[in-house]
């Protein structure tokens, strides 16, 4: 696959998540977190789980057993970054919540130095402080912080460390959509462990939350994550985590159009930076080897004797 299409698949997958974000909120309105974490990525097991089967039938190399378990313990990442998120949600504001999500953007660079010593491109770094300085100039004026808060950092750790390991996993042994499964499958047992003996279901909090648990459980979990995996097979991490922190943009956007929210001018400043930089993880490698292209016949030249 191209990598300006799978770039094109993680911008899409941001604008779903950016459309999940006041979803995820308003859910915990009926039902409590880790019940809903629980039925919307049962209910992306089972959406995704034909696509994966098709997978599995068409490709000569299935994910060995060893290999599976590592996708349940991203899996349980995965679950961690969730859950974190969806607990902040109860205590925080979303304007907090888009800003310090997005924190994974100078993380995953950052991880994957100190971790698993992968170099990004030089070009990176200063596309994550652009970045970085759009979701602040977006999220406006934040709030003190609170308990939430902290718990949204700690879900951006959890992605941070998703997006790196779902990046190597894919790109070493492909099948992105068996492993969007075994991370769907984790997150929904544990979600259901960890809620059901805590936090109330019954009809009324599903009927409550239905449209929540379709939407974030259908289209910002099978098909947005599902996105992501087969992305980020063709995408280094570094450049992943810049696209996909489109996600604050997109919400921004989609509060304005769906609920009537209006954007300040530093606020439409920071979606300007935040989109220059989606375009500019696209440009700039296509830039350079054009550049590496137009240097390779004058140094030919250079070489042939007068």
């Amino acid at each position: 696959m191209p990598r300006m299409t799978a770039n094109l698949l993680l911008l899409f997958a941001a604008i779903v998540w950016g459309a999940a974000f006041v979803a995820q909120s308003t859910a915990m309105d009926s039902i409590g977190p880790m019940n809903f974490t629980g039925v919307r990525f049962i209910l992306a097991t089972l959406a995704v789980a034909p696509f994966a089967y098709f997978e599995r039938r068409r490709v000569s190399n299935p994910i060995p057993m060893p290999v599976i378990i590592k996708g349940i313990l991203i899996g349980a990442i995965f679950f961690a970054g969730i859950g974190f998120q969806q607990m902040g949600f109860a205590t925080t504001s979303v304007t907090n919540a888009g800003f310090l999500t997005a924190m994974y953007v100078p993380l995953t660079p950052v991880i994957g130095v100190l971790v698993f010593r992968s170099w990004p491109s030089p070009m990176i770094w200063p596309l994550v402080a652009l970045s970085i300085m759009g979701a602040y100039l977006l999220a406006g004026n934040l709030e003190a912080m609170k308990q939430g808060d902290i718990l949204m950092m700690f879900s951006a750790l959890c992605w941070t460390f998703q997006i790196i390991l779902v990046g190597r996993m894919v790109s070493k042994y492909g099948n992105p959509l068996a492993f969007a499964l075994l991370q769907f499958a984790t997150a929904g047992v544990l979600g259901l462990l960890f809620g059901l003996p805590f936090e109330s279901l019954d009809v009324a909090s599903l009927q409550g939350a239905w449209f929540e648990i379709i939407y974030t459980g259908v289209f910002s979990g099978a098909l947005a994550f599902g996105l992501q995996a087969i992305g980020q097979r063709y995408t280094p991490p570094a450049d992943a985590a810049i696209i996909l922190s489109g996600e604050s943009l997109f919400a921004a956007i989609f509060g304005a159009i769906l609920l009537g929210e209006r954007l300040t001018p530093s606020q439409y400043f920071g979606c300007f930076l935040i989109f220059s930089c989606i375009l500019l993880v696209e440009l700039l490698p296509q830039i350079q080897k054009r550049l590496r292209k137009s240097k390779k016949p004058a140094e030919a030249s250079a070489d042939i004797p007068a």
